[in-house]
């Protein structure tokens, strides 16, 4: 994990160095402190897909391009087989499965998420990003925060959201909760 990580962090350095853009820049074009982006840039700390997404929106690149350092090249189709899909761990909690990485210039960024358990005392952590997210459960139970209310969702669930608003998940009854997330 720590290593994708540092080559997350490696990927934002790059392309904020490439546009000669400050940090400073960077977090206000992109609606972020600069205290977060500058964290993100060292590789020691976590760094969300909601930022990566403002990143990747405000300079017109592909999510994937940041989170796996792939660019896509299919147009007409492209096939993920069964647990083939680039991976990455943002943290030891939470994994990220890309099923369209290599289709360029998607409307939509389709992962497949698995959260692992945390402790009762473990803080939700609140993402939100710019347009609408689709989460469908496909294994297990999670409770998900959206503006300040808790829903819990089931296997088979699924849910629609503003994703401007803040929102998270947590799995429950001590075990992982996989889900198909779309990114919009």
């Amino acid at each position: 994990m720590d290593d994708q990580i540092k080559q997350i962090a490696e990927r934002l350095h790059g392309l904020r160095d490439a546009l000669e853009l400050s940090i400073e820049d960077v977090a206000q074009n992109c609606d972020i402190s600069a205290k977060e982006y500058r964290l993100a840039e060292t590789g020691t700390n976590d760094i969300s897909v909601s930022m990566l997404q403002k990143i990747a929106r405000k300079y017109d690149i592909a999510l994937d391009a940041l989170m796996f350092g792939e660019e896509p090249k299919m147009d007409t189709y492209f096939i993920t087989r069964c647990g083939k899909g680039t991976s990455i761990e943002r943290t030891k909690a939470y994994k990220y499965q890309s099923l369209a990485g290599g289709f360029k210039n998607r409307i939509a960024a389709p992962f497949i998420v698995t959260v692992d358990p945390k402790p009762e005392s473990t803080p939700i952590l609140y993402n939100s990003h710019r347009g609408q997210e689709f989460n469908l459960v496909l294994k297990g139970r999670m409770l998900f925060y959206i503006g300040g209310k808790e829903i819990i969702l089931n296997t088979g669930d699924s849910i629609y959201f503003n994703s401007e608003l803040p929102h998270g998940m947590k799995a429950l009854d001590d075990k992982d909760v996989r889900f198909l997330a779309i990114i919009m």
